[in-house]
């Protein structure tokens, strides 16, 4: 076991004050599954309640869905719990980097102590992407440009896209060689056929070339419903393989991943799949780097 650890991905919300467009919706299946056990108020309370005994002492926010008028409301929100509670010690918020009013609502972002960066998600599903046509950003001159602007206000941001989108990502990204990039669920491997595990791995490494960038291993669950330990053996090897362990940050997608393991169950895997590795490496992917990525100061 490790002996602290710091989350480097969940979800905090409260419905009755913020607008969560796919929480707000009923009856809709998505790409991981029935959302309906989780479409309610995940407070910390919950999260420290779903975190049990494990070391966690620290965690990062990430934005989940939220409407975008309601998107410095949500950062308030979560810094408000901060505040109070102890976690989130970072918040990645919401911002449409294209729209003309983007640098006005990182002004106000900024403003919250607790606030690192943005993550406007590239790519989450094929169904999806073709009804939301969020891949297009990667060609949009107005996203290149708010990336460009988060270099500029020493903000970071995280990347959440799906593996055939990661080749003309990396070109994007390392265009842009000061702009700190945490790649999202270590870039949703879904195809898990013998080519689709060999594309994804080759857009890892591609995008391991860009020294600012981290590799989060999370959210695996979602493309692989009935999980076990096994199955995400070779995902989460090759993603340390490809980055490093000082460049690997676990988080837990909870209460995402709550729909298919509990907290422990989850962070037991990555414990169990990273028994080889040294106390120094392991301290590095359960707490070092989201600590230092995420500016967190624990």
């Amino acid at each position: 076991m490790v002996k602290q650890i710091i989350d480097a991905h969940h979800h905090l919300w409260d419905l009755d004050q913020i607008k969560h467009t796919w929480l707000a919706e009923k009856n809709v299946v998505r790409f991981f599954g029935d959302p309906a056990p989780i479409q309610k108020n995940y407070h910390v309370a919950e999260l420290r309640e779903d975190i049990s005994e494990l070391p966690v002492i620290g965690s990062v926010h990430i934005q989940c869905g939220v409407a975008p008028e309601d998107s410095i409301k949500e950062t308030e929100f979560v810094q408000a719990q901060s505040d109070k509670y102890g976690l989130a010690n970072a918040i990645i918020g919401f911002c449409d980097l294209t729209k003309n009013t983007a640098f006005f609502e990182l002004d106000k972002q900024q403003e919250f102590s607790n606030f690192r960066g943005i993550r406007q998600i590239v790519g989450r599903d094929a169904t999806e992407d073709a009804k939301n046509g969020t891949n297009a950003l990667l060609q949009n001159p107005a996203f290149k440009a708010g990336l460009k602007e988060l270099e500029k206000r020493d903000l970071s941001f995280d990347l959440q896209l799906t593996p055939p989108l990661l080749p003309a990502a990396a070109k994007l990204f390392k265009s842009i060689e000061s702009l700190p990039v945490a790649i999202c669920h270590a870039g949703s491997p879904q195809d898990f056929s013998k080519e689709g595990m060999q594309a994804w791995q080759a857009g890892l490494r591609d995008f391991s070339e860009h020294e600012n960038v981290i590799c989060k291993v999370s959210g695996l669950g979602m493309f692989d419903l009935n999980w076990t330990v096994e199955s995400f053996r070779e995902r989460v090897l090759r993603a340390i393989d490809i980055f490093g362990p000082s460049r690997i940050a676990f988080g837990s997608n909870f209460p995402v991943d709550k729909l298919y393991a509990s907290y422990t169950d989850t962070f037991q895997a990555f414990l169990t799949l990273t028994k080889n590795y040294s106390k120094s490496e392991r301290e590095n992917m359960f707490f070092n780097v989201a600590n230092r990525f995420y500016r967190i100061g624990l």
